[in-house]
Protein backbone atom coordinates (compact mmCIF):
# COMPACT_ATOMS: atom_id res chain seq x y z
CA UNK A 1 0.00 0.00 0.00
CA UNK A 2 1.44 3.38 -1.01
CA UNK A 3 1.18 5.97 1.76
CA UNK A 4 2.07 9.57 2.52
CA UNK A 5 2.89 10.29 6.18
CA UNK A 6 2.33 13.74 7.73
CA UNK A 7 3.66 14.32 11.24
CA UNK A 8 5.98 16.42 13.36
CA UNK A 9 6.37 15.55 17.10
CA UNK A 10 7.93 12.60 18.89
CA UNK A 11 4.41 11.20 19.42
CA UNK A 12 4.22 10.51 15.66
CA UNK A 13 7.53 8.65 15.34
CA UNK A 14 6.39 5.17 16.49
CA UNK A 15 3.62 5.16 13.88
CA UNK A 16 6.02 6.09 11.08
CA UNK A 17 8.52 3.45 12.17
CA UNK A 18 5.81 0.80 12.54
CA UNK A 19 4.42 1.49 9.06
CA UNK A 20 7.86 0.97 7.52
CA UNK A 21 8.63 -2.11 9.61
CA UNK A 22 5.29 -3.68 8.65
CA UNK A 23 6.02 -3.27 4.96
CA UNK A 24 3.90 -0.31 3.93
CA UNK A 25 5.47 1.86 1.24
CA UNK A 26 5.85 5.33 2.75
CA UNK A 27 6.47 7.26 -0.43
CA UNK A 28 6.78 10.66 1.21
CA UNK A 29 7.12 12.09 4.74
CA UNK A 30 5.70 15.59 5.23
CA UNK A 31 6.75 17.51 8.34
CA UNK A 32 7.02 21.07 9.60
CA UNK A 33 9.97 23.24 8.51
CA UNK A 34 13.01 23.30 10.78
CA UNK A 35 12.47 25.73 13.67
CA UNK A 36 14.94 27.67 15.85
CA UNK A 37 15.54 25.84 19.12
CA UNK A 38 17.91 25.75 22.08
CA UNK A 39 20.01 28.52 23.55
CA UNK A 40 21.61 29.32 20.23
CA UNK A 41 18.23 29.30 18.45
CA UNK A 42 19.71 27.30 15.60
CA UNK A 43 17.32 25.60 13.12
CA UNK A 44 16.39 22.15 14.44
CA UNK A 45 14.69 19.30 12.61
CA UNK A 46 11.46 17.83 13.95
CA UNK A 47 11.53 14.34 15.52
CA UNK A 48 9.65 13.01 12.49
CA UNK A 49 12.22 14.47 10.10
CA UNK A 50 15.03 12.84 12.05
CA UNK A 51 13.19 9.52 11.97
CA UNK A 52 12.57 9.84 8.22
CA UNK A 53 16.24 10.56 7.60
CA UNK A 54 17.20 7.47 9.60
CA UNK A 55 14.76 5.41 7.53
CA UNK A 56 16.04 6.96 4.26
CA UNK A 57 12.59 8.23 3.29
CA UNK A 58 11.89 11.22 1.00
CA UNK A 59 10.89 14.36 2.91
CA UNK A 60 9.00 17.58 2.15
CA UNK A 61 8.71 20.49 4.57
CA UNK A 62 6.23 22.94 3.05
CA UNK A 63 5.59 26.12 5.02
CA UNK A 64 1.99 26.14 3.79
CA UNK A 65 -0.09 23.40 2.18
CA UNK A 66 -3.55 24.81 1.39
CA UNK A 67 -2.65 26.51 -1.90
CA UNK A 68 0.78 24.99 -2.48
CA UNK A 69 0.86 23.89 -6.14
CA UNK A 70 4.25 22.14 -5.88
CA UNK A 71 3.10 20.14 -2.89
CA UNK A 72 -0.17 19.25 -4.59
CA UNK A 73 1.60 17.98 -7.70
CA UNK A 74 3.94 15.84 -5.58
CA UNK A 75 1.05 14.17 -3.74
CA UNK A 76 -0.98 13.60 -6.89
CA UNK A 77 2.00 11.95 -8.57
CA UNK A 78 2.32 9.48 -5.70
CA UNK A 79 -1.40 8.56 -5.80
CA UNK A 80 -1.37 7.36 -2.19
CA UNK A 81 -4.06 4.94 -1.07
CA UNK A 82 -4.11 6.75 2.28
CA UNK A 83 -2.50 9.77 3.92
CA UNK A 84 -1.53 9.15 7.56
CA UNK A 85 -1.64 12.23 9.80
CA UNK A 86 -0.19 12.20 13.33
CA UNK A 87 0.36 15.53 15.06
CA UNK A 88 1.31 17.28 11.83
CA UNK A 89 0.26 20.73 13.06
CA UNK A 90 -1.50 21.97 9.93
CA UNK A 91 -5.19 21.96 8.98
CA UNK A 92 -5.65 19.44 6.19
CA UNK A 93 -7.23 21.20 3.16
CA UNK A 94 -10.19 19.78 1.28
CA UNK A 95 -8.18 18.89 -1.84
CA UNK A 96 -5.95 16.71 0.32
CA UNK A 97 -8.90 15.12 2.15
CA UNK A 98 -10.37 14.07 -1.19
CA UNK A 99 -7.15 12.76 -2.74
CA UNK A 100 -6.61 9.19 -1.41
CA UNK A 101 -9.27 6.44 -1.75
CA UNK A 102 -8.99 5.41 1.92
CA UNK A 103 -8.90 9.01 3.12
CA UNK A 104 -6.67 10.95 5.48
CA UNK A 105 -6.33 8.80 8.60
CA UNK A 106 -5.50 10.53 11.86
CA UNK A 107 -4.16 9.09 15.10
CA UNK A 108 -5.53 11.10 18.04
CA UNK A 109 -4.38 10.77 21.66
CA UNK A 110 -7.78 10.35 23.32
CA UNK A 111 -10.98 8.35 23.15
CA UNK A 112 -12.91 10.64 20.83
CA UNK A 113 -15.22 12.49 21.05
CA UNK A 114 -13.65 13.34 24.43
CA UNK A 115 -10.70 15.73 24.37
CA UNK A 116 -10.77 17.08 20.86
CA UNK A 117 -7.96 19.54 20.26
CA UNK A 118 -4.24 20.11 20.53
CA UNK A 119 -3.50 18.73 24.02
CA UNK A 120 -5.68 15.64 24.65
CA UNK A 121 -3.15 13.73 26.74
CA UNK A 122 -2.47 16.66 29.06
CA UNK A 123 -6.12 17.56 29.60
CA UNK A 124 -7.24 13.97 30.21
CA UNK A 125 -4.86 13.77 33.18
CA UNK A 126 -5.62 17.31 34.32
CA UNK A 127 -9.35 16.53 34.44
CA UNK A 128 -8.80 13.50 36.64
CA UNK A 129 -9.52 10.76 34.12
CA UNK A 130 -8.37 7.26 35.05
CA UNK A 131 -8.77 5.83 31.54
CA UNK A 132 -7.91 7.39 28.19
CA UNK A 133 -6.69 5.91 24.92
CA UNK A 134 -6.07 6.44 21.23
CA UNK A 135 -8.42 6.76 18.28
CA UNK A 136 -7.93 6.40 14.56
CA UNK A 137 -10.35 8.55 12.60
CA UNK A 138 -10.97 9.69 9.06
CA UNK A 139 -10.27 13.40 8.82
CA UNK A 140 -13.05 15.74 7.70
CA UNK A 141 -13.28 19.53 7.59
CA UNK A 142 -13.91 19.87 11.36
CA UNK A 143 -11.60 19.82 14.40
CA UNK A 144 -11.22 16.12 15.30
CA UNK A 145 -14.83 15.52 14.24
CA UNK A 146 -14.34 12.80 11.61
CA UNK A 147 -15.70 9.28 11.71
CA UNK A 148 -14.10 6.93 14.25
CA UNK A 149 -12.35 3.87 12.83
CA UNK A 150 -10.76 2.04 15.77
CA UNK A 151 -10.03 2.80 19.44
CA UNK A 152 -7.82 1.32 22.17
CA UNK A 153 -7.98 2.13 25.89
CA UNK A 154 -5.03 2.89 28.17
CA UNK A 155 -5.12 3.25 31.96
CA UNK A 156 -3.88 6.48 33.52
CA UNK A 157 -1.81 5.45 36.53
CA UNK A 158 -1.71 7.59 39.69
CA UNK A 159 1.98 8.27 39.08
CA UNK A 160 1.49 9.18 35.41
CA UNK A 161 2.32 12.58 33.99
CA UNK A 162 1.81 13.68 30.41
CA UNK A 163 5.47 12.83 29.90
CA UNK A 164 5.07 9.19 30.98
CA UNK A 165 1.66 8.55 29.43
CA UNK A 166 2.37 9.96 25.95
CA UNK A 167 4.99 7.33 24.96
CA UNK A 168 2.61 4.50 25.89
CA UNK A 169 -0.18 6.05 23.86
CA UNK A 170 2.19 6.59 20.93
CA UNK A 171 3.13 2.91 20.89
CA UNK A 172 -0.50 1.81 21.24
CA UNK A 173 -1.44 4.21 18.47
CA UNK A 174 1.16 2.79 16.11
CA UNK A 175 -0.33 -0.69 16.52
CA UNK A 176 -3.83 0.72 16.10
CA UNK A 177 -2.93 2.45 12.82
CA UNK A 178 -1.62 -0.82 11.36
CA UNK A 179 -4.86 -2.57 12.37
CA UNK A 180 -6.88 0.31 10.92
CA UNK A 181 -5.20 0.13 7.50
CA UNK A 182 -5.60 -3.64 7.36
CA UNK A 183 -9.24 -3.38 8.38
CA UNK A 184 -10.04 -0.70 5.83
CA UNK A 185 -8.38 -2.74 3.12
CA UNK A 186 -10.31 -5.94 3.88
CA UNK A 187 -13.55 -4.20 4.80
CA UNK A 188 -13.66 -5.27 8.47
CA UNK A 189 -13.35 -1.69 9.82
CA UNK A 190 -16.57 0.28 9.51
CA UNK A 191 -16.42 4.04 10.11
CA UNK A 192 -18.89 5.33 12.71
CA UNK A 193 -19.84 8.95 13.38
CA UNK A 194 -18.91 10.65 16.62
CA UNK A 195 -21.56 11.62 19.16
CA UNK A 196 -21.03 15.37 19.22
CA UNK A 197 -23.12 15.75 22.39
CA UNK A 198 -20.35 13.91 24.29
CA UNK A 199 -17.50 16.04 22.94
CA UNK A 200 -15.08 17.85 25.25
CA UNK A 201 -12.25 20.16 24.26
CA UNK A 202 -8.50 19.98 24.94
CA UNK A 203 -7.18 23.37 23.82
CA UNK A 204 -3.54 24.22 23.32
CA UNK A 205 -1.82 24.83 26.65
CA UNK A 206 -1.03 28.34 27.84
CA UNK A 207 1.42 29.47 30.52
CA UNK A 208 -1.44 30.55 32.79
CA UNK A 209 -2.93 27.04 32.79
CA UNK A 210 -0.21 26.09 35.26
CA UNK A 211 -1.18 28.74 37.83
CA UNK A 212 -2.48 27.03 40.97
CA UNK A 213 -6.07 27.87 41.89
CA UNK A 214 -6.61 27.63 45.65
CA UNK A 215 -10.39 27.61 45.27
CA UNK A 216 -10.00 24.06 43.92
CA UNK A 217 -9.19 20.94 45.93
CA UNK A 218 -5.68 19.58 46.34
CA UNK A 219 -6.59 16.60 44.15
CA UNK A 220 -7.66 18.97 41.35
CA UNK A 221 -4.32 20.80 41.64
CA UNK A 222 -2.40 17.51 41.70
CA UNK A 223 -4.14 16.29 38.53
CA UNK A 224 -3.31 19.51 36.72
CA UNK A 225 0.29 19.39 37.94
CA UNK A 226 0.65 15.86 36.51
CA UNK A 227 -1.13 16.69 33.28
CA UNK A 228 0.87 19.84 32.63
CA UNK A 229 4.32 18.26 32.99
CA UNK A 230 6.76 19.27 31.66
CA UNK A 231 5.05 22.54 30.64
CA UNK A 232 3.51 24.76 31.98
CA UNK A 233 3.79 22.71 35.17
CA UNK A 234 2.25 24.04 38.39
CA UNK A 235 3.23 27.33 39.98
CA UNK A 236 2.18 30.07 42.36
CA UNK A 237 3.94 33.13 43.84
CA UNK A 238 5.80 33.34 47.13
CA UNK A 239 7.43 36.50 48.50
CA UNK A 240 7.17 38.17 45.11
CA UNK A 241 8.83 35.27 43.26
CA UNK A 242 7.41 32.56 41.04
CA UNK A 243 7.33 29.25 42.91
CA UNK A 244 7.27 26.14 40.71
CA UNK A 245 6.00 22.87 42.18
CA UNK A 246 7.65 19.79 40.65
CA UNK A 247 6.58 16.92 42.90
CA UNK A 248 3.67 16.64 45.32
CA UNK A 249 0.79 14.36 46.36
CA UNK A 250 -2.57 14.98 48.01
CA UNK A 251 -1.82 14.93 51.72
CA UNK A 252 -3.33 12.76 54.40
CA UNK A 253 -3.88 14.39 57.80
CA UNK A 254 -4.07 17.88 56.33
CA UNK A 255 -3.93 19.59 59.73
CA UNK A 256 -6.54 22.10 58.52
CA UNK A 257 -4.14 24.14 56.37
CA UNK A 258 -5.94 27.28 55.11
CA UNK A 259 -6.08 27.71 51.32
CA UNK A 260 -3.08 29.49 49.78
CA UNK A 261 -0.97 29.00 52.91
CA UNK A 262 1.99 26.82 53.84
CA UNK A 263 2.13 24.69 56.96
CA UNK A 264 5.18 22.88 58.26
CA UNK A 265 4.50 19.59 60.04
CA UNK A 266 7.87 18.28 61.19
CA UNK A 267 9.72 17.76 57.91
CA UNK A 268 6.48 17.81 55.87
CA UNK A 269 5.67 20.89 53.79
CA UNK A 270 1.92 21.29 53.23
CA UNK A 271 0.14 23.70 50.88
CA UNK A 272 -3.53 24.38 51.63
CA UNK A 273 -6.41 24.18 49.14
CA UNK A 274 -10.20 24.33 49.28
CA UNK A 275 -12.43 22.04 51.37
CA UNK A 276 -9.76 21.32 53.99
CA UNK A 277 -7.41 19.64 51.53
CA UNK A 278 -3.68 20.06 51.07
CA UNK A 279 -0.78 19.01 48.90
CA UNK A 280 2.31 17.55 50.50
CA UNK A 281 5.17 19.16 48.57
CA UNK A 282 8.28 17.13 47.82
CA UNK A 283 10.22 19.22 45.30
CA UNK A 284 9.95 22.86 44.29
CA UNK A 285 11.90 25.80 42.87
CA UNK A 286 11.93 29.47 43.76
CA UNK A 287 12.47 31.81 40.82
CA UNK A 288 16.20 32.35 40.27
CA UNK A 289 17.20 29.38 42.44
CA UNK A 290 17.86 25.68 41.84
CA UNK A 291 15.25 22.98 42.35
CA UNK A 292 15.24 21.86 45.97
CA UNK A 293 13.63 19.40 48.33
CA UNK A 294 10.88 20.49 50.69
CA UNK A 295 13.34 20.04 53.59
CA UNK A 296 15.81 22.46 52.01
CA UNK A 297 13.00 24.92 51.33
CA UNK A 298 11.80 24.76 54.94
CA UNK A 299 15.33 25.26 56.30
CA UNK A 300 16.25 27.98 53.80
CA UNK A 301 13.04 30.04 53.68
CA UNK A 302 11.30 29.18 56.96
CA UNK A 303 7.79 29.79 55.57
CA UNK A 304 5.38 31.31 58.08
CA UNK A 305 1.80 30.17 58.55
CA UNK A 306 0.43 33.69 58.01
CA UNK A 307 2.16 34.16 54.62
CA UNK A 308 -0.23 34.16 51.70
CA UNK A 309 0.59 32.45 48.40
CA UNK A 310 -0.48 34.68 45.56
CA UNK A 311 -1.90 34.32 42.06
CA UNK A 312 0.34 37.20 40.96
CA UNK A 313 3.61 38.68 42.10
Amino acid sequence: MDLVFCGTPIFAVPTLEKLVATGFRVRLVVTQPDRPAGRGMQPAASPVKNAALALDLPIMQPDKIKNNAEFGVALEAIKPEAIIVVGYGRIIPQWMIQLPPLGNLNLHGSLLPKYRGAAPIQWAIAMGETVTGVTTMRIDAGLDTGDILLQAEERILPEDTAGTLAPRLAQAGAELMIATLAGLKNGSVKPRPQNNSQATLAPILRREDGLLDFSHTATDAWNRMRGFQPWPGAYTHFRGKTLQIYAAVPAENNCCVPPARFAVDGERLLMGFAHDTALEIYELQVEGKKRMSSRDFINGYRPRAEEQLANSK
